[in-house]
């Protein structure tokens, strides 16, 4: 993984210690698309499982997400695909 990618995951283990933590760079799926720079980590899909998602709406959870990576969805990243869950959710 690249800069960014490390940069994300940092952020998330940090937030909230994930039981289960998967970041892919989807970049390549998108040569040619709005946001994408040649240069990869500007399209991400993250699947993430913790217990501060439980009890959570799941727009509520995407912007738990979005909140801890402000900066990156400012800057690098052009999108972000979260699939957000607490622990034992199917």
């Amino acid at each position: 993984m690249g800069d960014v990618a490390d940069t994300i995951r940092r952020k998330l283990e940090h937030a909230f210690s994930p039981s289960r933590l998967e970041l892919v760079d989807d970049s390549d799926r998108h040569h040619g698309h709005a946001g994408h720079t040649g240069s990869g980590e500007s399209h991400f899909n993250l699947r993430i499982e913790a217990e501060a998602f439980a009890g959570k709406a799941r727009v509520m959870r995407q912007r738990m997400v979005m909140t801890v990576l402000a900066d990156e969805l400012a800057g690098p990243v052009h999108a972000l695909s979260i699939t957000a869950k607490a622990p034992g959710e199917a």
